[in-house]
């Protein structure tokens, strides 16, 4: 994955979780509208200090 995409992720995950929380369904929607696993956004958020909230598909941790 290039600097390019992780950079547009980091900036959208900090739009979307100006709170530091953001929601499961939006980190799933960010993943498939960035064509990244959702893992991949989960360890964005982590380095992020973001937590994934309402989550029960067991995707982020």
């Amino acid at each position: 994955m290039n600097e390019n995409t992780l950079s547009v992720i980091k900036s959208k995950l900090t739009q979307l979780a100006p709170n530091g929380i953001l929601p499961c369904a939006k980190a799933l929607k960010l993943a498939f509208d960035e064509q990244v696993s959702p893992s991949v956004i989960g360890e964005q958020a982590n380095l992020l200090k973001i937590k994934i909230s309402n989550c029960q598909l067991g995707c982020f941790k």
